[in-house]
């Protein structure tokens, strides 16, 4: 089904190893051809064909029934939860969740959401704690949930993989309590990869769910939120009332397909050299499970400014946590050189 593209962009080789965030990734010259080539229509009155395939192709990928393809990974999570839940009522995520860290308090600005943390070591899913915080409905005292957002892999918890059984153990639950399960999958593709299931397994296993294009498949831009048919058709007005309705906007659904086609085995190699990052600066590469290592213990602004200072690009996740995300853009040639520069400033 899918391929390797080996035609990465010539300019992610000079200057710069930029390990900020897999979203630093450049179209490929190959994708660049697709993007120029594309058939496309107005997206609004879906006669863009090229939307319409990538949406049929990643809908049938996840395990559901409808896809709409959306701007931006907070588009796609906002719309998904407000699709499971109502004004008033609470949509519960771990305490680091991106959903509620770094989505600007969309959730209640926009929709009226209420939303509440679950304490969860490293971003690890534990079913039961959050059946443990379920606030049931026709309490007139409480807010009642109707939501639990889950992340996939995690971010702020170093990319790890969430436990396919304590995922499994919360959508049984869900289906009895009547609470529903959106997945914020942003990187739900390096979790397949790693663990080397079938995206539907983890597709199925939530109501809706946001998959980005834009971080380690190397799409310059768009999401795509899955769902059941209904669900889509009202995340079609959701869409154009958050300002999100495009017009011939194949153009950018081709670069999806085009990174479905070549760049989602790769993603292999990307959890290499993550792997082999941690290694070189002391760290278990064991503990690594896809394209994120995490510092912690040093002083980050200090690190990452000499970092810079020498042609390594790094983020910042706290005063004392760095994040270094390998992706498309960086060979292994550029692993070795961030190593080099970064163990010699940490004294590893």
């Amino acid at each position: 089904m899918y391929g390797i593209d080996t035609d990465r962009p010539a300019a992610a080789l000079d200057g710069a190893v930029d390990l900020r965030s897999d979203t630093v990734t450049r179209p490929t010259a190959g994708m660049r051809r697709a993007m120029a080539e594309a058939e496309v229509g107005d997206d609004v009155y879906r006669e863009d064909p090229t939307v319409r395939a990538l949406e049929e192709r990643v809908a049938a990928l996840l395990g559901h029934e409808d896809a709409l393809f959306v701007p931006t990974g907070s588009m796609g999570n906002q719309i998904g939860m407000r699709l499971v839940c109502e004004p008033g009522e609470e949509v519960l995520a771990d305490a680091d969740a991106h959903v509620f860290t770094y989505e600007l308090g969309a959730a209640a600005a926009l929709f009226g959401l209420s939303s509440r943390t679950v304490e969860s070591p490293g971003g690890r899913l534990s079913a039961d704690r959050f059946v443990a915080q379920v606030r049931p409905r026709g309490d007139w005292h409480v807010v009642p949930t109707a939501a639990v957002a889950v992340e996939n892999t995690h971010n702020r918890g170093g990319g790890l993989v969430q436990p396919l059984d304590e995922l499994q153990r919360l959508w049984d639950w869900s289906r009895t309590a009547g609470v529903a399960v959106h997945l914020d999958g942003a990187r739900i593709w390096n979790a397949a990869v790693a663990t080397g299931k079938d995206l539907a397994t983890y597709g199925r296993l939530a109501d809706t769910a946001s998959v980005c294009l834009s971080k380690g498949l190397g799409a310059p831009v768009g999401s795509v939120l899955v769902a059941s048919a209904e669900r889509i058709a009202a995340a079609r007005l959701w869409r154009k009332r958050l300002g999100g309705g495009m017009r011939q906007v194949g153009v950018l659904a081709a670069a999806g397909l085009y990174a479905l086609d070549h760049h989602y085995d790769r993603l292999a190699e990307d959890h290499e050299h993550a792997q082999a990052l941690a290694g070189r600066l002391g760290l278990d590469p064991a503990a690594v499970e896809t394209n994120i290592v995490v510092v912690d213990g040093v002083n980050a602004p200090l690190v990452a400014e000499a970092a810079k200072a020498q042609g390594v690009l790094v983020g910042q996740v706290g005063a004392s946590r760095l994040r270094l995300v390998t992706h498309l853009d960086v060979d292994r040639a550029g692993i070795d050189r961030a190593a080099a520069v970064l163990a010699g400033l940490l004294d590893r």
